[in-house]
C-alpha cells in the first residue's frame, strides 16, 4: 500500500524574530509554535507517517518535548530549507506515494487544506497552497525605481504546505543538486525547473507564517477568536489539594463542589471563609494565611484566583477608595497569592480574568484594566516559574452574584453558569504541559 508522508520543517534561527531563540520555539498561547503544528498534522489523520525536521542543536530537547506524541520520527536538518527538504525526502521509504511539505511554523493550517493537497497531488503530481493579494504589487529590478504594475489578478501569494508525488519531487531535488542549485526556498521553484506543471489550491489568510513578532502578535489574536476545547484530562484529581481564593464566591463555590466530587480537597481562602479567613488584599494577611496553609497541609497542588470585585461606574465618579478597592481585590490579591503559595513542583496556577480584558469599556475601566493586567502578569510568571503550569481564564459572562447585581436584566440564558466555568477549570487541573496559555470560555450553543 502507498505512504502519504508529512515533511514538517521547523529550521529557522530567529534573526528576523529578533531572538537568539529560533521563531519555532516560541509560544503561542503557551505552547510552542512547533507544536501546534505538528499536533494538527496528528489530529488531523490523513498521513501514514510525519517527519519532523529539526535543527541539530536542538534535536535533544525537541525529542523530550514530543516523547508524549506518537507515529512520527524526528531527524536533524541541514544548513538550508532546500538541504532540510532534500534529507527528508531522502529519509522517506520507497513506498511513498505522496509528500506533503509544510512549514512547522505556520500553525494554523486546515485539514481542509491538506485533504485538498493530497487529493489533487495524486491527480496532477505537483500542488503549491496559495492565496490572492489584497496589495498592489510592483515590479522594482532597479529599486527604489518601479519598473512594471502587473496586474494584482495575475499574483498569488504562495503559502505552504506543498505536495508532489513523491519520485517526482525527488527527481527535481536530486537534479537541482547536481546542477549545484542549493538554497532554493521554494519546493516547488525545483519542479518548475523540470518543465512540470504545478496546480494550485486555495490557501486561507489565516495560514500565517510566524516569521517576526507582529506576526506572533497576530497569530495570538487568530487563536484567540478560534473554537478550542482543553485536552481531555490525563491526571485524576483524587487526593489532591487545591487553593481556592473567593472560594465563597459563585465560580469559587462550584469550583469548590467539583473538586470534592472528584475526590480532591478544596482549601477556601476568603473574608469569610470557616476554617482560613483572611483579607487577600493585605500582603501581610495574605502571608499569615498562606503560611498557615502550608503548616497544617504542606506543599499544595494548585492555587485558583477567582476573586474579584465588579461596580459600575464612569471613571468620574469614583471616588479614590473605590479605585483602590478595585485594584487591590482584582490584582493585587491575585499577585500576592501568587507569590505566597506553597506549591509542589508541576503544580498549577489558574487565575481568572475576563472576557473585558482584550478591550476596555465604559463604566468599568478600572476593572477591565485590571483583568488585562492579570492576563499579562499570568504570561509573565508562566515563563518565570517552568516547573509550574500557570494559566489564565476568560470566561465570557457568567451568572454570578456580582454579575447580576450590575445587570439584573440581563437574559439568562446567554450567561455561561459557575459550574461551566468550574468544570472546564478541572480539565485544565488534569492536563500537564498547558502553561502561560489564555484559555477562553464561551456559552456552548445548539
Amino acid at each position: 500500500m502507498k505512504k502519504i508522508t508529512a515533511i514538517l520543517l521547523m529550521g529557522g534561527t530567529g534573526e528576523r524574530f529578533g531572538s537568539s531563540l529560533p521563531k519555532q520555539f516560541h509560544r503561542l498561547a503557551g505552547k510552542k509554535i512547533y507544536l501546534h503544528t505538528l499536533e494538527r498534522f496528528l489530529h488531523s489523520h490523513l498521513f501514514d507517517e510525519i517527519l519532523l525536521i529539526c535543527p541539530s542543536p536542538w534535536l535533544d530537547q525537541v525529542t523530550q518535548e514530543t516523547a508524549h506524541l506518537p507515529h512520527f520520527r524526528i531527524l536533524a536538518g541541514g544548513t538550508t530549507r532546500q538541504e532540510s527538504s532534500f534529507l527528508a525526502l531522502q529519509a522517506c521509504t520507497p513506498d511513498t506515494e505522496i509528500v506533503v511539505i509544510h512549514d512547522a511554523v505556520r500553525p494554523f493550517i486546515s485539514s481542509e487544506i491538506l485533504k485538498e493537497n493530497i487529493i489533487q497531488a495524486q491527480q496532477h503530481g505537483a500542488i503549491d497552497t496559495c492565496i490572492p493579494s489584497a496589495d498592489t504589487l510592483v515590479h522594482a529590478p532597479s529599486y527604489p525605481l518601479i519598473h512594471t504594475i502587473p496586474l494584482r489578478s495575475e499574483y498569488l501569494r504562495g503559502q505552504t504546505p506543498q505536495s508532489f508525488h513523491y519520485p517526482l519531487i525527488l527527481k527535481a531535488h536530486q537534479t537541482a543538486h547536481s546542477d549545484g542549485i542549493t538554497n532554493r526556498s521554494d519546493d516547488c521553484s525545483l519542479v518548475l525547473r523540470l518543465g512540470h506543471p504545478i496546480h494550485i489550491v486555495a490557501g486561507s489568510e489565516h495560514n500565517i507564517k510566524i516569521t517576526t513578532e507582529l506576526d506572533l502578535y497576530l497569530a495570538e489574536q487568530i487563536y484567540r477568536l478560534a473554537p478550542h476545547s482543553l485536552p481531555n484530562p490525563t491526571h485524576p484529581l483524587a487526593g489532591k489539594r487545591y487553593i481556592v481564593t473567593g472560594g465563597t464566591g459563585g465560580i469559587g463555590t462550584a469550583i469548590c463542589a467539583q473538586l470534592r466530587e472528584q475526590g480532591a480537597l478544596p482549601i477556601p481562602v476568603s473574608r469569610t471563609s470557616s476554617t482560613y479567613r483572611a483579607d487577600l488584599t493585605s500582603f501581610a494577611e495574605t502571608q499569615r494565611v498562606f503560611d498557615q496553609i502550608h503548616a497544617d497541609l504542606g506543599p499544595v497542588d494548585g492555587l485558583i484566583n477567582s476573586i474579584g470585585q465588579l461596580q459600575l461606574n464612569p471613571l468620574s465618579t469614583l471616588p479614590p477608595s473605590e479605585i483602590d478597592s478595585q485594584l487591590a481585590t482584582n490584582l493585587h490579591a491575585l499577585i500576592y497569592c501568587c507569590k505566597c503559595a506553597h506549591l509542589h513542583d508541576r503544580a498549577h496556577i489558574v487565575n481568572i480574568a475576563s472576557s473585558s480584558y482584550a478591550r476596555g469599556r465604559s463604566d468599568f475601566t478600572v476593572y477591565s484594566s485590571a483583568k488585562a493586567a492579570v492576563v499579562n502578569f499570568t504570561q509573565g510568571l508562566a515563563e518565570e516559574r517552568p516547573h509550574l503550569f500557570i494559566n489564565a481564564i476568560v470566561p465570557q459572562r457568567t451568572h454570578t452574584p456580582m454579575r447580576t447585581q450590575n445587570y439584573p436584566e440581563e437574559a439568562l440564558d446567554t450567561l455561561l453558569t459557575p459550574g461551566e466555568v468550574a468544570s472546564e477549570i478541572l480539565t485544565l487541573l488534569g492536563h500537564h504541559g498547558l502553561t502561560g496559555s489564555i484559555i477562553e470560555i464561551r456559552k456552548k450553543t445548539d
